[in-house]
């Protein structure tokens, strides 16, 4: 009964997120350990041994965010209040609706021939320079966003959800909000954020990997180019600094017959990134429509086949356990 009532949380939260996205006016979780993480960086940025001081506040980050969500989760037993806040919790981790919108938002600004404006919202999304990108640039800007976050909005918070419950996913979310803070490979973090980007490098090593077996599957199902897909995931699946990143990129690359990776600008510098895919066609505005199709579909696959797979090691275990 217990192992049906998580499963059913965890589907209402996905619902949930799919509905209302991100909490307008309330407070989000994540804005909370944004601000526990910049309070640490004042103190500890400033430490001679700065790798060390980053290490320490990955470490307290993420471990007062899992002891405070796991009081909470146990407090469930307590009073349905509890369990009302924990389906809230479980909700504001997943990214689905917002990452639909914002890619949506820079379609329709595109569509009606608002360049300026769509590099300005784009700019909100993304780290890198913005201001001299043309209308293929920010496509595939767009896609290739939308390509990774499915792997740290959607399927790596609900695995993590699957496996350890709201403590676990809410951790992840610490691990991946320290990696967007404090991970940048510049002279102000280079040492300080290396200890939190490879923390967050291994935490997502395994759902990358799914993402893009995912996004195969989800290809198939909307009636991609499926076959283009998986052989792009096998070939590119590497070609990016990150050894997630490109994974996800990879499948949705090749589903549509387009290629990532490329020239682009950061903090005033440009890089030539290798390049993930085929240049079968170039970039079109429908592509980031499609890649949000892509998107929704792997979401709801990570749900069914997680549901799905935990269930079976959890009535195998029960088994064993009879015997």
């Amino acid at each position: 009964m217990n192992r049906l009532i998580f499963f059913i949380k965890i589907w209402i939260a996905y619902v949930l997120d799919l509905i209302f996205g991100d909490p307008q006016n309330v407070v989000h979780p994540v804005q909370v350990i944004g601000k526990i993480i910049s309070a640490g960086e004042k103190v500890l940025l400033r430490k001679k041994y700065k790798f060390l001081a980053g290490a320490v506040l990955n470490i307290f980050t993420v471990s007062i965010t899992y002891t405070l969500m796991y009081l909470i989760s146990k407090s469930v037993k307590i009073s349905v209040f509890f369990m009302i806040i924990e389906i809230y919790l479980m909700y504001t981790i997943f990214s689905i609706n917002s990452l639909a919108r914002e890619g949506n938002r820079v379609y329709r600004i595109l569509k009606e021939g608002d360049i300026e404006k769509a590099r300005k919202d784009l700019s909100y999304l993304v780290s890198r320079d913005t201001e001299t990108m043309d209308e293929k640039m920010i496509i595939r800007s767009t896609m290739e966003t939308i390509s990774e976050n499915t792997v740290d909005g959607i399927v790596a918070p609900m695995f993590y959800m699957f496996l350890g419950g709201m403590p676990l996913a809410m951790a992840y979310k610490a691990i991946n909000t320290l990696d967007s803070m404090v991970g940048y490979k510049n002279e102000k973090y280079m040492d300080f954020g290396k200890f939190s980007a490879k923390v967050d490098d291994a935490a997502n090593f395994i759902p990358a990997r799914i993402t893009g077996i995912l996004i195969v599957l989800a290809s198939m199902i909307l009636g991609y180019d499926y076959k283009n897909s998986l052989k792009i995931f096998i070939r590119d699946r590497k070609n990016h600094s990150s050894p997630n990143s490109a994974h996800s990129e990879a499948s949705v690359a090749g589903a549509l017959g387009v290629q990532f990776g490329g020239k682009v600008s950061y903090f005033g510098k440009e890089i030539d990134k290798p390049t993930i895919g085929d240049k079968t066609k170039e970039f079109e505005l429908e592509d980031i429509r499609k890649n949000i199709r892509i998107m929704y579909v792997t979401s709801f696959l990570s749900l069914v086949i997680f549901s799905l797979i935990f269930t079976g090691a959890y009535f195998f275990i029960k088994i064993l356990n009879i015997k």
